[in-house]
């Protein structure tokens, strides 16, 4: 069989598998184990025995509990809930201001998580009823809860940008400063959205009533910067400190972690923690099971020689470096409507950057389109994990279509910021030059 011949059955096996409803970790490991036997013989096993134990000695790796830990944490500990109650006051009198409140939360519990299921759970717990008591139209309340939320994933300290290091051989602290700024620019259009939208359409996001207003006394202002805090330190004692180059991701997630427990110290019991790592321990197998996978699937690929066919197949299409770039991002695109996107990361990564790098692009800067089009995906069926989240702890009265409906103004926010990205590379390279 012709590695050409190989690469095609290996991605048809994938797909095939996924589409019948197997869980991917296997239909990765299954179709290096079937493919690579053909191809290699009895000497697959010891490459897959070599691909699983080189990721169970990886020591990045161990951040990803870690920074699962510290969300559950949080969540348990209220802080969510103090800051959107504080910062209501302060915004509550805007149109749109509830909504620009949820946003800047979610930003806050992003820089401290990585993930994305805590901050759409506690704002669908807190923010949601509260914006549909004050009238708020129900797709642009889920809407902006769905796609705060996901920004979990791509603001660092994120378990996407960990994985995508890990698997493309690029920086994570450099990945870690380059999403910075584009993380906070997908959140200014979010904010800047609602408030344009409720500035011209009042009814769909209202200010809040004359009697539920606060001034901004200096009692309330101590008790903002109280719940501001905590998160502040945590955020620095995690981000900053890997930015700083005082701590490794895994330093910085066990002292998060820690951090994260300090902050729930008033609720902190046998229940919460037995539950927080519960949390930690079925999310965590999920992904580091599609790791194994993942790295066995990878390894196959590369020694049937699927690496050089796929480069060879781009390169010889003949297109401008620009247009294969834009291919790539479609194939992600679509990708992300058919698998999970860990499986898509943890495949398409080591495959696609030495085909970017021999393409002239950076490695970073393409991490970055890798990443954003994925986050996508959170919102975009069938792998909407924002919508899927929400609905689990939404108001009855609320729809899966009011979410599909409210969601489709900020997938467009989602594009413009990846093309923003694209047409402007220093969005998330200026940082990382001035500080590395």
């Amino acid at each position: 069989m012709s590695p050409e011949l190989a690469t095609i059955l290996m991605f048809v096996f994938m797909l095939v598998g996924i589409g019948v409803g197997i869980p991917v970790a296997s239909v990765l490991m299954g179709a290096a184990m079937t493919i690579g036997w053909y191809m290699i013989g009895e000497g697959v096993f010891f490459i897959l025995l070599s691909a699983a134990f080189g990721a169970m000695r990886n020591e990045v790796l161990i951040a990803l509990p870690l920074f699962i830990f510290m969300g559950s944490m949080l969540q348990a500990s209220g802080i969510a809930e103090r800051l959107f109650a504080n910062l209501r006051v302060l915004l509550g009198p805007v149109r749109g201001g509830v909504g620009m409140v949820v946003v800047l939360v979610c930003v806050l519990l992003a820089a401290t998580t990585g993930i994305i299921g805590t901050a759409v759970i506690v704002m669908g717990l807190v923010a949601l009823p509260s914006m549909l008591k004050l009238g708020y139209s129900k797709p642009l309340a889920t809407g902006i809860v769905c796609a705060a939320g996901s920004l979990g994933i791509l603001i660092p300290p994120s378990i996407m940008l960990i994985l995508y290091g890990l698997f493309a051989g690029v920086s994570i602290v450099r990945l870690f400063v380059a999403a910075v700024i584009p993380g906070l620019l997908m959140a200014g259009l979010y904010i800047a959205y609602t408030g344009i939208r409720c500035y011209f359409q009042p009814h769909l996001g209202p200010p809040l009533p004359m009697e539920e207003r606060q001034k901004m006394s200096p009692a309330a202002f101590c008790q903002l910067i109280a719940s501001l805090l905590p998160i502040t330190a945590l955020i620095f004692a995690v981000l900053g400190t890997i930015l700083l180059g005082i701590a490794t991701p895994t330093e910085a997630a066990a002292a998060g972690a820690l951090g994260s427990m300090i902050i729930c110290a008033r609720k902190l019991n046998w229940k919460t923690l037995k539950e927080a790592a519960g949390e930690t321990m079925a999310a965590s197998a999920t992904v580091l099971w599609l790791v194994v996978g993942a790295v066995m699937f990878t390894a196959v690929f590369m020694k049937i020689g699927g690496g050089e066919v796929v480069s060879e197949f781009v390169l010889g299409l003949g297109g401008s470096p620009a247009a294969i770039l834009a291919m790539l991002m479609l194939i992600l695109f679509i990708l992300g409507q058919l698998i999970c996107w860990v499986g898509i990361l943890l495949i398409m990564a080591p495959i696609m950057t030495p085909l970017v790098i021999e393409l002239g692009f950076d490695p970073v800067w393409f991490a970055l389109l890798v990443c954003v089009n994925l986050n996508i995906s959170m919102l975009t069926p069938p792998y909407a994990y924002s919508i899927f989240y929400l609905k689990q702890v939404s108001p009855p009265e609320v729809s899966l279509m009011d979410m599909y409906r409210g969601v489709a103004p900020f997938i467009l926010l989602q594009i413009i910021s990846l093309l923003l990205i694209i047409f402007f590379p220093q969005i998330a390279l200026w940082l990382p030059n001035l500080i590395m």
